[in-house]
């Protein structure tokens, strides 16, 4: 099955909303470039996964935009799992993420959707934690490897 990066986005402040990319230059020193929170560190930058996210959404009965989840890169094609820590997702030809752990589900989640942050909870449907370890310019459409 192919793997495929299908949204970027980032927030320039803390609490701040969401604004989709058509593309991002994804660094060692600010993860997805203008994202508050892309210092290094194990939360650089945030992915989910787009049938992880549907099977949320259906639980909640509404479909809500991937946004709202508030991660950094939305792929299609995989799903993930404690399985995953540790392993290597190449987005395009450059840039290189060490998955580091699960995007625990907050209160944000609840705020958002009633019942979003219980949906989101098992199976890693909040998504995944991930450092940098090589940058690079991505856009949605690039395929992905996991290794």
């Amino acid at each position: 099955m192919t793997i495929t990066l299908e949204a970027i986005a980032y927030k320039t402040a803390k609490r701040g909303a969401m604004k989709p990319a058509l593309c991002a230059n994804v660094t060692l020193a600010r993860g997805v470039e203008n994202d508050v929170f892309g210092r290094p560190g194990k939360r650089q930058v945030t992915v989910l996964s787009k049938p992880q996210w549907q099977i949320a959404c259906q639980q909640v009965k509404t479909d809500l935009d991937w946004l709202t989840r508030r991660a950094n890169l939305l792929i299609n094609g995989y799903q993930f799992s404690a399985a995953d820590v540790g392993k290597i997702i190449t987005i395009g030809t450059e840039l290189r993420l060490q998955i580091t752990g699960e995007t625990d589900p907050c209160k944000k989640m609840e705020l958002a959707h009633a019942g979003l942050e219980q949906a989101l909870t098992p199976d890693w449907r909040g998504g995944v934690t991930c450092r940098v370890i090589n940058g690079g310019l991505i856009q949605p459409g690039d395929l992905i490897i996991l290794s």
